[in-house]
């Protein structure tokens, strides 16, 4: 199987377009995503074909770098697409490419600038409806910080705290992620400007990562109900911004980069 290797502001994935899901694709997603004895990645994601019921151009399934299925990733969809793209696939010319990509979480439109070069896209995804999540009352928020939770297909906890940039979120995260049953867990801070935040982030099945999409809409949202932002918010992570527009649904804007190709043999 060939695999392509992308990464979407240091959140990296191996993308395969096979014809069909592998039998064992959870423990190939452990062992190929292994930092030291695999490729490694944050996950694997398999582009299968689309669904012409649905209309989808291509349908992806995610694995953590653990090996336990993902419903969505807002970094991921955009390598996903990136792979596709660069393998030949064709979406719906509207202004630039477009693909509907179905995923666990439902069926998400990719926009596709087609100003940049094909190995460093810049891409548009429409994540659905941000939705609140069970109270953080439940889950044990720490006393003191403002916190929510959220879904955007798959499950948040949001916490503001004073500096964002000063948490260490592989040990925090790590400890409220366990708590709450295994969710994705960021830490926010306002910018002073009041059109941005800083966000740190742990995700569920890979860790502290330097950038999460899905993530990044979450925070975006509890940022915008709590009035520190507008509607229009830059997310600057660990590896690097991108905006997110908020209103019925919310739209990511952010880069995806190819890194190399893999060939398993």
């Amino acid at each position: 199987m060939q695999l392509t290797k992308h990464h979407g502001l240091g959140n990296d994935f191996l993308v395969a377009l096979p014809e069909a899901l592998p039998a064992d694709a959870p423990a190939m997603a452990q062992a190929m995503c292994h930092r030291t004895r695999g490729v490694g990645a944050d996950g694997l994601i398999l582009g299968l074909p689309g669904d012409p019921v649905s209309g989808t151009d291509v349908t992806m399934v995610l694995f953590n770098a653990d090996g336990s299925r993902a419903e969505m990733s807002g970094n991921g969809i955009r390598c996903l697409a990136q792979a596709y793209v660069l393998q030949g696939g064709r979406g719906r010319a509207r202004g630039g490419l477009e693909l509907r990509i179905g995923t666990d979480a439902g069926v998400r439109t990719v926009q596709v600038d087609p100003a940049h070069d094909p190995a460093a896209i810049q891409a548009r995804v429409d994540m659905g409806p941000v939705s609140a999540g069970p109270g953080p009352e439940s889950i044990g928020y720490p006393d003191g910080l403002r916190c929510a939770t959220a879904d955007v297909g798959n499950p948040h906890l949001v916490i503001q705290v004073p500096d964002a940039r000063g948490v260490d979120a592989a040990l925090d995260g790590a400890e409220l992620s366990r708590r709450a049953g295994g969710v994705n867990v960021e830490f926010i801070s306002p910018h002073a400007d009041g059109r941005g935040i800083d966000l740190r982030v742990w995700e569920r099945g890979v860790g502290a990562t330097e950038a999460c999409g899905t993530g990044a809409c979450a925070a975006a949202q509890a940022a915008h109900n709590w009035g520190l932002v507008g509607s229009v918010v830059a997310v600057s992570m660990p590896g690097g911004d991108v905006v997110v527009e908020l209103g019925d649904t919310a739209v990511l804007v952010g880069p995806a980069v190819f890194i190399a190709t893999v060939d398993c043999g």
